[in-house]
């Protein structure tokens, strides 16, 4: 890896949305078994949504309901950007389906055998909706939601492609914006004034309008381009490129220009296994992402024996921001929405939990404290934090 121009000399400006109190701040995340025998389906089914405070209190599931009928699990997807609501992806597999699987290790996601829906939880009603249900356009759904929160993204797989959609927030008005195209769709994201769409296509970057018009292709020159997303001020695209487990962070301004690579992983493939058992997937992709003020982005790369927080600018001038013992990985790093923070996950003695760091001062604090053959997956801030959470601790 390149040496880091900056290490501990790095001074850190942030500007957000307000302070967020350590007693106070929610965190969504997703918790699940890592060890039972049987493969993947044994474990992922036991996935459940769940929320904590930052200080580790308050521990609780979101929709347990949803999680009732066998071979069927819950995944926290993300906050409404009010902080008022949450994202809940529910999923069910037919065992024998799983084990068909399990023999040929790849998936087969087919109607009958799998069912991925979004479910808009409203935190002070309770109130559920299956927003993927409303005119639903297949059984295979993931949803996010759209910078202000009145529109949702969703990428469904139809015919054993996946397709771009936007929709209103009630999960009515479903718009392929594809731009017409038969490639498989993935990482599909709207600018942050929601003028925008991007996603990569068969491994490739295309930017569009939000209506899919004028659909335009990233050129990097490489076969494996994967996970884009907007700065904070949209004039930045940020992904990774390169070949499939041997890719590295890399940005391009809006208009398409100005690529180039800012960081490098030094050997790390870019996936965390979240599994102790054989996983055929092979783990959760683990993507670079821009800082609160959009001027640098952090990511994880290889370190000795260790994968580690990193820090660089867009020029970059990286800073190591954790120096672990051998065998620690961490994973799925998440700033706070006021830049103070920094949320992640880390496997140490076999077991993975959530932490967070204050990044002025670099002291980490531990946020899940679970037993060996449990993981904390998927952190997620609650936007705006410390002013809702009295409607999750009912």
């Amino acid at each position: 890896m390149r040496a880091c121009l900056f290490a501990l000399l790095i001074s850190v400006s942030f500007t957000g949305h307000g302070r967020c109190g350590e007693s106070s701040c929610l965190i969504g995340y997703t918790e699940l078994r890592t060890n039972r025998p049987g493969g993947r389906h044994a474990n992922t089914c036991t996935s459940r949504a769940m929320v904590v405070r930052l200080d580790g209190t308050g521990r609780r599931e979101l929709a347990p309901k949803l999680a009732e009928p066998a071979d069927t699990w819950t995944q926290f997807a993300g906050w409404s950007p009010d902080g008022m609501s949450a994202l809940i992806g529910c999923g069910w597999e037919d065992p024998k389906n799983a084990d068909w699987e399990e023999a040929h290790q790849t998936f087969r996601m087919v109607p009958g055998g799998w069912r991925y829906d979004a479910w808009l939880l409203e935190l002070a009603s309770g109130h559920l909706t299956n927003v993927t249900a409303v005119d639903r356009v297949s059984h295979y759904n993931a949803v996010s939601f759209a910078p202000g929160g009145t529109k949702l993204l969703m990428t469904s797989l139809i015919e054993g492609t996946s397709k771009p959609y936007v929709m209103e927030r009630d999960g009515s008005g479903k718009t392929d914006v594809s731009g017409g195209t038969g490639g498989f769709t993935y990482g599909f994201k709207a600018s942050p004034d929601g003028k925008r769409i991007c996603y990569h296509e068969n491994y490739q970057i295309y930017l569009a309008n939000a209506d899919g018009t004028d659909k335009m292709q990233v050129d990097t020159g490489h076969p494996f381009n994967f996970g884009p997303s907007w700065s904070p001020d949209g004039n930045w695209l940020l992904f990774v490129s390169g070949e499939h487990y041997d890719c590295h962070p890399h940005v391009v301004r809006a208009d398409g220009g100005g690529l180039r690579k800012i960081a490098d992983r030094a050997g790390y493939r870019g996936v965390t296994e979240f599994l102790d058992v054989p996983d055929f997937h092979g783990g959760s992709s683990d993507t670079p992402v821009w800082s609160a003020d959009g001027r640098t982005v952090f990511y994880t790369a290889k370190a000795g024996e260790c994968i580690e927080l990193f820090q660089v600018t867009l020029d970059g001038g990286c800073a190591q921001l954790t120096f672990s013992l051998d065998g620690t990985s961490h994973y799925h790093p998440t700033p706070s929405p006021d830049g103070r923070w920094l949320l992640y996950g880390s496997k140490r003695e076999g077991v993975r939990q959530i932490f967070f760091r204050e990044l002025g001062s670099g002291v980490e604090h531990r946020i899940t404290d679970l037993e060996a053959g449990h993981a904390a997956m998927w952190p997620h801030w609650q936007p705006q934090p410390g002013k809702k959470e009295a409607a999750l601790v009912r």
